[in-house]
């Protein structure tokens, strides 16, 4: 007789990830199989296969707001994956998201969006302000109120300076594995701005933010968006598998 584990590993969707920066993607790698383990047993969890432009690629289109170009390296990622076995699509970076709205339609595959996981996080847990923290295009850009907005949920982004000073952390620091205290003192006195500005809670919507703050360290409820994602994977995962 199969094991319930087994069986259940078995049946699994096979989860397609798209990489841009190394420390998102492995950070969200390593959630889904740690926390597979409740469902598939010791070890387990379901396939996953992985492919990634260099995070450079992806930054020369940002700088110059070439979203039609994200996409497009986006799209090709997830033909990689796809062709590989993967049945739905992921990507832990928040900021390419505005490229992913330019391609969904084209997919080989169903995305889960980041943003629209953290919303549904949000509604569950009765938030109805949220302070969104990421890279300035991102907290400059539409992919957080397009989602919140259609969910009812109100949110505020951090001042012009500190936008750029997140940034400059994120790009400088966090990408590249670099976790300075400064910086953490820094992410909690914008947190903390935000709470003075009505927010009720905070997404870490930069799929490294985490690595810096943690719930532990923050003086709002955090949303960790690359753990949410993650674990809407799983969600998926475990689902009926397509015939």
């Amino acid at each position: 007789m199969i094991p319930p584990e087994e069986s259940l590993m078995r049946s699994a969707r096979h989860i397609g990830i798209v990489a841009v920066s190394a420390e998102g993607a492995a950070l969200c790698y390593r959630t889904i199989c740690s926390e597979g383990a409740a469902s598939f047993g010791v070890h387990g969890h379901p396939e996953i296969s992985m492919h990634s432009f260099p995070l450079a690629e992806y930054v020369r289109h940002i700088d110059v707001n070439a979203w039609d170009k994200v996409g497009e390296l986006l799209l090709e990622s997830a033909t990689r994956v796809v062709g590989a076995g993967a049945d739905f699509l992921i990507c832990p970076d928040n900021t390419v998201h505005q490229g992913v709205a330019l391609i969904r339609d084209r997919s080989p595959a169903p995305w889960l969006h980041i943003a629209e996981e953290v919303g549904t996080v949000a509604v569950q847990r009765g938030f109805r302000r949220l302070g969104i923290m990421g890279t300035r295009s991102l907290m400059e850009g539409p992919v957080y109120p397009v989602a919140l907005e259609r969910l009812s949920v109100a949110f505020e982004f951090p001042e012009a300076a500190d936008r750029q000073r997140i940034d400059d952390v994120i790009y400088q620091e966090l990408v590249r594995g670099r976790i300075e205290e400064e910086s953490r003192v820094y992410f909690q006195s914008v947190i903390r701005g935000l709470a003075n500005r009505g927010c009720d809670a905070v997404v870490l919507g930069c799929t490294e933010i985490p690595l810096l703050i943690s719930q532990s360290d923050s003086p709002l409820p955090a949303i960790d968006s690359t753990r949410t994602l993650a674990r809407a994977a799983l969600r998926e995962a475990v689902g009926a598998k397509e015939a």
